[in-house]
């Protein structure tokens, strides 16, 4: 194991500059996931940590080594891919072994990291099975397999489950998280998926126009994000968002209505954006709060969603309570006092 340490990385092809200058520390056996949207370069990042990508500037260490100059295979870190990059010819086994084998390891260590592998990953009665007759997720746990006996410092995973339908999904990052508070290994993992992040990390690392936006624990980045963007790619639904500006200890928005604030960062007159999440809405009784008519229903079972069209724009909440409302119905949504994010209007930045 190892500690992974990213110092004003930088990477452009050609005139097109794709990382711009990132920091990152990344402690000994902790699992870290890069998360953003499609482009934002997390998966370039990952290709730099793993050496398929060459830096154009600052430097990556792993353990006590500067790696900007070593070859892939001299960096003891090991990749799980999207598409499982699996050898179709070969068996589980002979998949898994790959990589011993070109080490000229011993046939008994193959042996032994093969079986241990496979008994941690449920393979034991694949071995012999070629990738073609395996289901998606059992081909998955192969390609972690292979990185599993290389006994790595850091494991590298790159968008690992975005090919396996929902529910295995929800299973297989289960076992994802299981296997590194096993192994206790450092993880650097990709994903758009933001469920994926929260479930899974220890660290996230919000990422944009190549650029980190904030890092920090699931909850931290919940709770406190550092501005619009986190706050809205953080947390399913999105945060709402309604522009409006601060008077008399209270957000005027768009729309011509009020809602209280508790703040002391902003100032009289100041154009805020008011944030909050859906889950922090709860259906009220007319008076003060957020009144619109109800466009759309999606109950999930156990909760609610109702989409609400309001004069400063869109809105959704999430409750616990489920309700038979029509397209039309008036509502009134009232946030919870504690859970109101203030942004600025410019920057983006929370106030």
């Amino acid at each position: 194991m190892a500690a992974v340490v990213i110092r004003d990385v930088e990477k452009a092809f050609g005139s097109l500059r794709v990382i711009h200058g990132i920091n990152v520390d990344i402690a000994d056996g902790e699992f870290v996931v890069l998360v953003g949207p499609s482009g934002c370069g997390k998966s370039t990042l990952l290709r730099m940590i793993a050496g398929l990508e060459q830096i154009t500037g600052g430097s990556i260490s792993i353990g006590s080594r500067v790696v900007n100059n070593l070859p892939p295979k001299d960096r003891d870190v090991a990749m799980v891919f999207q598409n499982y990059a699996l050898y179709p010819h070969m068996t589980v086994y002979d998949n898994m072994a790959f990589s011993l084998k070109l080490r000229h390891a011993d046939a008994k260590l193959i042996d032994e990291r093969v079986a241990k592998a496979a008994a941690i990953l449920n393979l034991k009665d694949y071995l012999k099975r070629y990738p073609r007759q395996l289901s998606g997720g059992q081909r998955q746990r192969v390609a972690m397999g292979r990185a599993i006996v290389r006994d790595p410092q850091v494991f590298l995973f790159d968008e690992p489950l975005s090919n396996l339908d929902a529910k295995l999904r929800v299973q297989m990052r289960t076992e994802i998280k299981a296997l590194h508070q096993r192994l206790k290994t450092t993880t650097v993992y990709v994903t758009h998926d933001q469920i994926e992040a929260m479930t899974m990390a220890d660290r996230i690392v919000v990422m944009h126009d190549g650029i980190v936006e904030q890092i920090g624990t699931p909850l931290e980045l919940y709770d406190h994000p550092a501005n619009t963007f986190v706050a809205g790619f953080i947390g399913s639904p999105a945060m709402n968002f309604l522009s409006g500006t601060l008077r008399n200890g209270a957000v005027e928005t768009a729309g011509g209505q009020a809602i209280r604030v508790h703040t002391s960062k902003t100032q009289e007159g100041q154009p805020v954006i008011l944030g909050v999440r859906p889950e922090h809405l709860s259906l009220g009784n007319g008076g003060a709060g957020i009144a619109g008519r109800v466009t759309v229903l999606e109950p999930t079972g156990a909760e609610t969603q109702i989409f609400v069209d309001t004069p400063a724009g869109p809105v959704t909440a999430v409750v616990s309570e489920r309700h038979s409302f029509v397209p039309g119905t008036p509502i009134t949504l009232q946030p919870r006092p504690d859970c109101i994010h203030l942004f600025d209007a410019q920057s983006g930045r929370h106030l």
